[in-house]
């Protein structure tokens, strides 16, 4: 029997659908946490994202509710990983403002000089992984490198290099290690000279300033709604920052500028951030011509911390933003409700806004820019 003749129509093509979604992570090295992305492509262009969060969730907030207020230090510095100093500062500052503890001087400036070293090391880790998604490898060493000294110093007067335990309430654990002020300045020292460096690889480099010129200009007006905070406010420029509009510690009696960009794009928000930096080290050099010496620790602390009934609020400024905590007391040992407000969670809720229209490359840049860290979404 002869083969049966089939219509042309059979071998038609069939229709191409020509967008599609895709996930980028949780696992995608680039997301600097477990992020997903869930991208609607057309192409590679993007047409719509949406982030999912809660991969390691752990209930920060509950947990507060269930340890004493001394036992909660340990935890503030999980949630930001990279500068736990400001965020135990952060739940030092509440529980003494609700007990109306003074805290001494020479502890009022141990905190801020630790505090701005540690906004130096999340800053030079922000910008060391941002350089190697980006294709850089050369200032993630450099970046590294400064970091590693960074860490070398707040481990020799707290006992930590990553995920401190170092504030306590009325002050300080302790007071700083032998010969400090000298390695901080040797440090800074020679830190001036690898932000030039840094000028020269980065940002006069023309492939970083394509990748980033003009590229997710983020309005004013959208981060005021949005809830943004910290260096990615500032670039679109806002000068909002905590240590000056709620001062705490001995910030108001310090001289440093609040850097902010001009058009909001991803390029301002990394030059605030540079910026940023040399703000930490005149500040610190400032610390350390004004220390004063005396006690690091108040003596009228009690030892079973219970705040009155009531309510307090507390806010500083971390490395991306501003964080807050709200703690209602019930009068007893432990927390009756704490709110924890992390500046990540509103950064990262403006993103989507910002990455319709680009192509897929161009989201690494972007994200990386935002500096997210997920471990304080994740709470």
């Amino acid at each position: 029997m002869a083969d049966e003749v089939r219509p042309a129509a059979a071998f038609a093509r069939p229709t191409v659908q020509k967008d599609y979604y895709l996930n980028m992570g949780p696992q995608h090295p680039s997301t600097h946490g477990v992020l997903r992305l869930l991208l609607h492509l057309d192409g590679e262009t993007v047409l719509d994202t949406r982030p999912y969060i809660g991969y390691i969730h752990r209930a920060q907030e509950k947990i507060a509710e269930s340890k004493v207020y001394l036992g909660y230090f340990p935890f503030t510095s999980r949630m930001d990983y990279l500068c736990g100093l400001i965020f135990n500062w952060g739940w030092a500052g509440v529980v003494e403002r609700m007990l109306g503890i003074q805290v001494p001087r020479r502890a009022e400036f141990i905190r801020v000089i630790v505090s701005e070293l540690n906004r130096l090391s999340s800053h030079l880790v922000w910008l060391g992984t941002y350089l190697m998604d980006l294709g850089g490898l050369t200032p993630f060493f450099y970046c590294f490198d400064d970091r590693e000294k960074i860490l070398d110093i707040l481990e020799e007067t707290t006992g930590y290099r990553l995920t401190y335990n170092y504030m306590r309430f009325g002050g300080v654990e302790n007071d700083l290690a032998p010969g400090f002020a000298d390695k901080v300045r040797a440090f800074l020292k020679g830190f001036r000279k690898r932000l030039r460096d840094y000028e020269a690889l980065i940002t006069k480099n023309i492939i970083f300033i394509v990748r980033t010129k003009d590229i997710a200009v983020l309005p004013a007006e959208r981060a005021l709604e949005y809830g943004v905070t910290g260096p990615n406010l500032r670039g679109s420029g806002i000068r909002y920052d905590v240590r000056r509009a709620e001062p705490y510690g001995v910030y108001p009696e310090l001289d440093f500028e609040i850097p902010t960009g001009t058009t909001g794009d991803t390029f301002d928000r990394y030059n605030v951030r540079m910026q940023e930096m040399e703000q930490s080290c005149r500040i610190i050099e400032q610390v350390l011509d004004k220390i004063p010496d005396g006690p690091v620790r108040a003596t009228d602390v009690p030892k079973s911390i219970k705040p009155p009934k009531g309510e307090g609020y507390f806010a500083v400024e971390t490395a991306r933003g501003q964080f807050g905590i709200y703690v209602v007391s019930d009068g007893s040992t432990i927390p009756y409700r704490v709110k924890l407000r992390t500046p990540s969670f509103g950064n990262l809720s403006v993103l989507p806004t910002l990455l319709v229209g680009y192509k897929m490359s161009d989201i690494v840049s972007i994200l990386g820019g935002f500096d997210v860290v997920l471990p304080e979404i994740d709470r």
